[in-house]
């Protein structure tokens, strides 16, 4: 890591980052290992080390090699995101570090680190919740850039990734999230990795399976949309998985499948996945008819027909919709900045440090 500037310069380099300081923030939570330095809402840097190639003969993340993985990466991803930012550690006016949910040997790695650098600075130990975060990303623009105004609240939102799939009411900035809907078995990112697995495309699945459904035809095949009861707010894709398997191995009977065949089945079941979304958003948005903007993060927010079909819903409905830029929806640290922001504004307390990794989100209130 880059050589801490020494104590006594520590005021005068918090006073030319803003007035809340620059904020470090520390991504570990699945297979990124990001930070990123973020201050009045500008993102200074962004740094983002993936593990794609670590997991992809897996089809899946394993948390051994990516616990291993991150504690390798973390220092000198740290070291590049304040050396882009120009900031040294003693400038830092907090850390902030995703600490729940995600893989527990994953998150211990960041929340180490984070609170290393915390106790060595003097700077605020922040966690946050890597939930909260993927919707803060709707706060950041583009590195260099000036930041977009913030939402407006209350707002309903969606986060939508490969190891998450819920809906939110968020009531105010910097509130814990009020949680309305979550998916009962597979999050909308797993299931289009899953389907890639099962088709032979590659890892990870959803961009393969996004531009593959553009050529397609999602009326040849008519795949399930879980609707869960009539006013059920929760997800299952475990159904629509099971039937893009079973469809596969009857159309593999008549011999290998074409291309577009390909494309087709990628189509019908993105219609599917993503109809699912859009009912699940329409009726939260009936049930929670104060809310006055949608907020959408997650890996699968890159999604071309999610992004599309969630701007027809707010545009319908006449209320405002925020969606990161692509940069911004998978995993980084900008957005753990851009959440621990919000906690700055409550009082630290002596025990600060104490906190700890979950592996677990809070329960649904």
């Amino acid at each position: 890591m880059t050589s801490p500037d020494p104590p006594s310069a520590s005021a005068a380099g918090r006073s030319q980052t803003g007035s809340c300081g620059a904020i470090l923030g520390i991504e570990s939570s699945c297979d990124e290992t990001a930070a990123a330095v973020v201050t009045d809402g500008r993102v200074l840097s962004s740094v983002v080390a993936s593990q794609h190639e670590l997991h992809a003969q897996y089809r899946g993340v394993v948390p051994e090699i990516a616990s291993r993985a991150h504690a390798e990466r973390i220092e000198p991803i740290i070291a590049e995101a304040l050396g882009q930012a120009g900031v040294g550690p003693w400038q830092l006016a907090a850390v902030a570090v995703a600490s729940r949910p995600g893989l527990i040997g994953s998150l211990l790695v960041g929340v180490s680190a984070a609170k290393a650098i915390a106790w060595a600075t003097g700077a605020r130990f922040l966690p946050v919740d890597h939930l909260r975060a993927h919707l803060a990303a709707t706060e950041l623009a583009p590195v260099g850039l000036p930041p977009p105004p913030p939402p407006a609240l209350p707002a309903l939102g969606l986060v939508v990734s490969g190891g998450h799939t819920s809906m939110s009411i968020i009531d105010a900035p910097g509130a814990p999230l009020r949680t309305i809907g979550s998916t009962r078995d597979d999050a909308a990112g797993e299931a289009y990795d899953k389907l890639a697995a099962i088709l032979g495309l590659p890892y990870p699945g959803g961009p393969v399976v996004d531009r593959l459904a553009a050529a397609g035809d999602p009326a040849r095949f008519e795949l399930p949309l879980a609707r869960l009861g009539p006013g059920s707010l929760d997800f299952s894709f475990s159904g629509l998985k099971t039937a893009a398997l079973y469809l596969r191995r009857g159309l593999a009977q008549a011999g290998p499948l074409d291309h577009q065949t390909l494309c087709d089945l990628c189509a019908g079941f993105q219609r599917a996945a993503v109809g699912a979304l859009l009912l699940k958003l329409g009726r939260a948005l009936d049930q929670h008819p104060a809310c006055v903007s949608v907020l959408i993060g997650g890996g699968v927010a890159c999604n071309s027909a999610l992004r599309a079909g969630a701007a027809d819903l707010a545009r319908n409905r006449g209320l405002a919709l925020r969606i990161p830029p692509p940069e911004f929806c998978l995993d980084n640290a900008a957005m753990i900045a851009a959440a621990g922001a919000h906690a700055l504004h409550a009082p630290a307390t002596a025990d600060d440090l104490a906190a700890s990794a979950s592996p677990t989100a809070p329960r649904a209130g």
